[in-house]
């Protein structure tokens, strides 16, 4: 089976509202397009708030039930599996980074909440997430089995193969991810080679394809404290074998489309059988913290 499928890279409009209407719009000339799967970047629907800490983005989260009808009537509306990622309240104190995956018929076919919480400076995940409790679960949809993780989840082959092993037919990272301007130049291609390359490398390990959305746009930070992230772009797409089969630029909105077969993972699985050849009673020490 040979499905289309489109990434969304889009920049923040400055409020909910001027951002979703053009995320629609970008929905829209998927759908026409003939896209089965769209997926959006993460926590979409307005900035990136984690540059600093601070309370009142809390009240982001007190949507979190009405987004979920909204975007279930988009995905019915244009007949889409969407994947959306969404900040959400589960109780007063209580919020995760959570990605909800609506099927075409806008049923909510599961959720995934963010695993890896990262806490670095412009990234202060850790004040608003919870680490996520639902496991390393593929979602069922009309269109196949998905991984779907989270931006920092990207970095962890645990999380990738628990999801592979498990059946996911392919693995979704929606992305929040960038540079700081004063950054150098080396640093800043060093940075993004290595977050392309360690994604690849999933593909490769897993024999699935990858497909990672990010955002782009220059979001300034609100506090005051540091310049602001501006997002590298760069989504793309890559085959069984790590090949890049689609890929944006560092700087652009756009609508990146690809042809999903899925008979490539059984063929690329048979003639490179890393599941056949894992040592599984030899792995003990992965659950440990170090070992020394």
């Amino acid at each position: 089976m040979i499905m289309k499928v489109a990434l969304i890279q889009q920049k923040f409009y400055k409020n909910k509202k001027d951002t979703v209407e053009k995320t629609i719009e970008y929905i829209k000339e998927a759908s026409e397009n003939e896209a089965k799967l769209i997926i959006l970047q993460e926590l979409h629907q307005g900035e990136y708030f984690c540059q600093s800490e601070d309370t009142k983005f809390f009240e982001y989260a007190s949507s979190y039930q009405e987004d979920i009808k909204f975007w279930s009537s988009i995905a019915k509306k244009y007949s889409i599996v969407l994947v959306t990622s969404l900040f959400e309240q589960r109780t007063a104190g209580l919020y995760h980074n959570t990605a909800v995956v609506f099927d075409k018929d806008g049923s909510m076919a599961g959720k995934y909440r963010k695993m890896h919480i990262p806490d670095d400076p412009g990234f202060y995940e850790k004040f608003y997430f919870t680490e996520g409790d639902l496991g390393f679960e593929p979602i069922d949809t009309s269109v196949g089995r998905l991984g779907v993780l989270i931006c920092w989840d990207q970095w962890f082959p645990e999380a990738a193969r628990a999801m592979a092993l498990r059946g996911a037919d392919m693995l979704i990272y929606p992305t929040a991810i960038g540079w700081f301007d004063s950054d150098p130049t080396e640093e800043k291609n060093r940075q993004l080679d290595s977050w392309i390359t360690i994604q690849r490398s999933h593909a490769i390990a897993n024999g699935i394809p990858v497909l990672s959305c990010n955002r782009v746009g220059f979001e300034k930070d609100s506090s005051g404290v540091l310049d602001g992230i501006r997002f590298w772009g760069n989504s793309f797409i890559c085959d069984p074998q790590g090949e890049l089969i689609a890929h944006a630029n560092h700087q652009n909105e756009t609508i990146l489309y690809a042809h999903i077969d899925k008979k490539r993972t059984k063929e690329v699985r048979d003639i490179w059988p890393f599941f056949r050849d894992r040592r599984i009673d030899s792995y003990q020490d992965l659950l440990k913290r170090y070992c020394h």
